[in-house]
């Protein structure tokens, strides 16, 4: 692989780290209500769903990953998923007894699980089928393009993955600077916001997959 591939892979890697979408938000939220470790965690899970994908959509024959990707389902049970999600953390009663508590103490420490907020984000990102969809277009477009060589094609995909990490990695530690500011109060809205962005996303992943794409366009245009 020459310097233009890895500089278009790199480059990749960074824009796909700012795709609008529950595993973003989740991220977020992550580093500034846990910390940027936890948040680390959290993004290797959501990248070893994306090598999960890239594997797949590699390995796996062209008719199946068609079939795969736009059965409706898969969107469905992952909305609905993402929405049940959505309404445990806007509805998390912890939530409210934190906002209450007194203003004088000015930092709890957190227990965090770290295997848990990998596989957290591992789950988040593979059920969302259309994680699958973009990864099959990619590679796709990308083997024939390296003439399908095995050994080009594991590096290619390889620095997206490192340009996506780096990229995120950027945005947890800018995220955690705002920890200081965050108020019990502050804390609370950001969780109920979290869940209505959830929730909003599953229903839209399980309307995917009974709208046709035209139509879906026809309503944004």
């Amino acid at each position: 692989m020459d310097f233009y591939d890895f500089k278009n892979a790199f480059f990749i890697g960074f824009f796909m780290a700012f795709m609008i979408g529950p595993v973003f938000f989740m991220l977020i939220q992550t580093s500034v209500l846990k910390g940027a470790r936890a948040a680390i965690a959290f993004d290797l899970g959501v990248i070893l769903g994306d090598l999960c994908f890239i594997l797949i959509a590699y390995y796996g024959s062209r008719p199946l990953l068609e079939k795969i990707k736009d059965d409706p389902r898969l969107f469905f049970i992952g909305g609905l998923v993402l929405i049940i999600y959505g309404l445990i953390t806007y509805l998390d009663k912890e939530n409210k007894k934190q906002a209450i508590k007194s203003a004088k103490i000015v930092e709890v420490p957190i227990k965090n699980n770290y295997l848990k907020l990998f596989f957290k984000g591992f789950f988040l990102n593979f059920i969302n089928v259309g994680v699958l969809a973009f990864w099959l277009g990619t590679v796709l477009v990308i083997g024939p393009s390296l003439k399908m060589n095995q050994n080009a094609i594991f590096w290619y995909f390889g620095t997206v993955l490192v340009g996506y990490f780096v990229t995120d990695l950027g945005k947890i530690f800018l995220a955690k600077q705002l920890k200081n500011k965050m108020t019990p109060q502050v804390i609370y809205r950001v969780k109920r916001i979290m869940g209505i962005i959830l929730i909003i996303c599953g229903v839209f992943l399980m309307l995917k997959g009974f709208i046709p794409n035209e139509k879906i366009d026809e309503l944004i245009n």
